[in-house]
């Protein structure tokens, strides 16, 4: 058996599964964000250990003595910092942190960031993160003994090894992304040193064993071993078959991304595209990022007052985009703006937008963010073929065919079944206990396939250059 652990934002989730890739259980446990200040968003370290307790705690119902690997996926980019007795320093600072906007810009205006790390530095990266905290909060600055990305912190906890893999650590900016090694010039220019990272390892590869206290307590045996893992979306690339060139895959989760693997590296930050390794060696991947898919969508849902599942069952068969415009930037927005000062807004509402039309107008927003996305990404020379589909927005029929139509590539919905982040934590579990690589990183059978509808191109192509006008518009207000 192997399980894989997802650390979310919101939850974090397990799975067992078996040799074959069958999944035998999954059990998660709820994740609350603070946000003490505008532009803030933070996350209590303690309160993933208590999460991964109760996850396992709840797989161990199942009986775990056959576990031979654990594999990690988890948020990026927060910034958990540690004193040298590895307590805790003050809550970490999360990907959708804002605050460090200014350090980014400085940061970003030095040329070695965007060559060596080969993406801009944005505000929600970790290197401003740090910077921020040492103007601001110098007292615990002063102490900072090592710098954790949130799912190897979960790491520590359960090997007690400092240790991170490629895939996250391209998000900190403080890596060499070529070269797959923390880069000491980088580092440097942010006051740090190598001593105060974690050791780097691949995804697949084995990064430590399972504490024995903690084998004993949740019934594994010795020698359980723990893989790298990957980042968020690297780990979702590898569960849902995206890990060779040519392979792409749209993410409909609280933000979200338009990945694409590469067997080179190809970065291009001028895009705001982001270019980072995959989480197996020798891979790359680049992601257009909107900071909110369905956390746009649950936003509109507090606003009106019915819960997701029901405004999008309201909006009936695809139609042509009216005038009514979304522009999903609640938080900023990463690709292809990179403004973390950016906000949304309604635009072309009148006497005829009712509930549903503001639903329509949400879901083509973000729909519209991803063509901006994918157009980035075109940029760089990545083409889009077609896409598989994954998240939770990917149960809306209209958001799909939307996104089919207004990028003019087929989408993919596999059958039923978890192929995220902790599916994929789980395949590089299996990978780092066996030796196994690439291969058992299957695409998914499909469900379906929702082709671009012909009739409606104009109207999305129309519909999209009012988003951009709308867009142009409210840049001047941020």
């Amino acid at each position: 058996m192997y399980i894989g652990l997802d650390l979310g934002t919101s939850g974090l989730k397990g799975i067992l599964m078996d040799e074959r890739q069958q999944v035998l259980a999954e059990a998660t446990a709820p994740l609350t964000v603070e946000r003490p200040a505008e532009g803030w968003s933070e996350q209590s370290p303690a309160s993933w250990i208590a999460a991964a307790e109760l996850v396992l705690g709840k797989l161990a119902a199942q009986g775990l003595g056959a576990v031979k690997g654990i594999g990690l996926s988890g948020h990026m980019h927060g910034a958990t910092l540690l004193d040298s007795a590895d307590q805790v320093l003050r809550p970490c600072i999360l990907w959708n942190d804002t605050r460090s906007f200014a350090e980014a810009a400085a940061l970003d205006a030095r040329p070695e960031f965007r060559a060596l790390s080969g993406n801009i530095v944005f505000p929600g990266f970790t290197a401003p993160k740090l910077d921020w905290l040492r103007k601001h909060e110098p007292a615990v600055w002063a102490k900072v003994a090592k710098v954790l990305l949130p799912k190897d912190y979960l790491r520590l906890w359960l090997t007690g090894e400092h240790v991170s893999e490629m895939s996250d650590a391209a998000g900190t900016a403080w890596l060499d992304t070529g070269k797959r090694d923390w880069s000491d010039a980088l580092l440097s220019a942010c006051g740090l040193s190598r001593a105060q990272m974690p050791r780097l390892v691949e995804g697949s590869a084995v990064s430590g064993h399972l504490r024995g206290a903690l084998a004993s307590r949740f019934g594994m045996g010795a020698g359980v071993v723990v893989a790298g893992g990957g980042g968020d979306n690297a780990a979702s690339g590898v569960g849902v078959g995206v890990v060779r060139a040519g392979e792409a895959f749209v993410s409909l989760g609280t933000s979200g991304v338009l990945f694409a693997a590469n067997d080179g590296y190809q970065p291009d930050p001028a895009t705001a595209v982001h270019t980072f390794c995959h989480a197996l060696p020798n891979t790359w991947h680049q992601m257009g990022v909107i900071l909110a898919a369905t956390d746009a969508l649950n936003w509109y849902s507090k606003l009106v007052g019915a819960d997701a599942a029901t405004l999008t069952g309201e909006v009936g068969p695809l139609q042509a985009p009216g005038k009514s415009v979304f522009l999903p930037y609640l938080g900023g927005e990463r690709t292809p703006l990179n403004s973390a000062s950016i906000r949304g807004a309604f635009t072309g509402l009148e006497h005829a937008t009712d509930r549903a039309a503001g639903t329509r107008a949400v879901l083509e927003g973000v729909t519209f963010a991803f063509r901006d996305s994918r157009d980035a990404l075109a940029a760089t020379g990545t083409q889009l073929q077609h896409l598989l589909a994954v998240g939770g927005g990917s149960r809306s029929d209209y958001w799909l065919r939307a996104i089919a139509t207004a990028l003019d590539c087929p989408v993919s919905l596999p059958v039923a079944g978890d192929f995220g982040g902790a599916f994929g934590a789980a395949r590089l579990g299996l990978m780092a206990a066996t030796g196994a690589g690439a291969e058992i990183a299957t695409l998914p059978q499909i469900a379906r396939e929702i082709l671009p509808d012909p009739a409606l191109k104009d109207a999305f192509d129309a519909g999209y250059a009012r988003y951009r006008a709308a867009q142009t518009a409210i840049r001047s207000l941020a």
